[in-house]
């Protein structure tokens, strides 16, 4: 077991993850009592599967509490101790990545200052910061089993292919099991529940993990437009599916979704917007530039607030 410590810049709650987590039907999360978030995941190079017991130190005046992380890498089944190997390296920077641990929140708090529907999503869920698909490739693979079929439908083929052909992994006494790696995923000729055609651009999306096309810090590392670009060159990604890959997956912290119409509905009803405003993605990314250099965090609030706001109304 190795661990890992890292002190949040900014406001962080891990129990306010591990809340959202257990809202998030692509996660499929079944969060324990006793205060530990627990993830098995590929690494981002899909060599391994690593699998971590996290924990948020409390403290008593309120400030944000460290955060520890105990991990375990395995390969072909077998615990490796990584240490402060590059494999140890890496594990670590997924896991502050996932939790969006790795983007400096101090400035998040003063959007709230000139805007009141930050200020009223920043008091409604205090902490949350954006909780990610594992990595890019896991988001990828989501948006093309998901594509055309129900969200709990498209959960359970996920979580079948965990349990099938995943890693199982032992995380603070429970068995997880970890999304198949890119070499599994290409290796699959028929998944149950999935078109043809699907499998087929699960296969290529495995390809693109293997060949770096769908590496997190590339990604971010571009400006936003030409990453987009790059992931919409991938069969079965449209402009939806590569907004979700680059913000929920490689954890860019300053997108705003332009087609993402659930945020859309959520900015128009908590701005109180018209109907041509609403309508228009080019009028709402302006009302979002005041939301700089958070606008993926802040769109991922609104998200929140209009779902918690419809399961209070069932």
């Amino acid at each position: 077991m190795t661990a890992a410590s890292f002190t949040p810049a900014g406001p962080f709650s891990l129990a306010a993850s591990a809340r959202f987590l257990e809202g998030f039907t692509p996660a499929s999360y079944d969060h324990a009592a006793d205060g530990v978030l627990r993830l098995a995941f590929p690494s981002d190079d899909g060599t391994c599967v690593i699998g971590s017991a996290v924990r948020q130190k409390e403290t008593a005046d309120g400030t944000p509490g460290t955060v520890h992380a105990e991990f375990t890498v395995h390969i072909d089944g077998e615990v490796i101790r990584p240490a402060a190997s590059e494999i140890g390296k890496a594990a670590r920077a997924q896991i502050a990545r996932i939790l969006s641990l790795d983007v400096d929140a101090t400035g998040f708090s003063a959007l709230a200052d000139n805007d009141a529907v930050v200020a009223g999503l920043q008091s409604e869920f205090p902490g949350l910061r954006p909780v990610l698909f594992y990595s890019p490739y896991e988001a990828a693979a989501w948006t093309i089993i998901g594509n055309r079929i129900r969200k709990a439908q498209a959960a359970a083929i996920k979580a079948r292919l965990a349990q099938q052909h995943g890693q199982a992994v032992d995380v603070a006494g429970r068995q997880l099991h970890a999304f198949p790696t890119p070499p599994v995923l290409r290796s699959l000729d028929r998944v149950p529940g999935l078109t043809d055609i699907k499998i087929e651009r699960l296969h290529a999306l495995a390809d693109a993990a293997l060949d770096g096309r769908l590496d997190a810090d590339r990604l971010r590392a571009q400006p936003a437009e030409f990453a987009l670009t790059d992931l919409r060159e991938l069969p079965g990604v449209g402009p939806f599916s590569a907004e979700l890959i680059l913000i929920r997956g490689a954890g860019h912290p300053d997108v705003f979704p332009v087609n993402e119409p659930r945020v859309h509905k959520a900015m128009a009803t908590a701005y109180g917007l018209d109907a041509a405003t609403a309508d228009s993605p080019g009028r709402l990314a302006a009302i979002a530039n005041a939301w700089r250099p958070y606008r993926s965090w802040v769109a991922l609030l609104l998200r929140a607030h209009a779902q918690d706001r419809t399961d209070a109304a069932r």
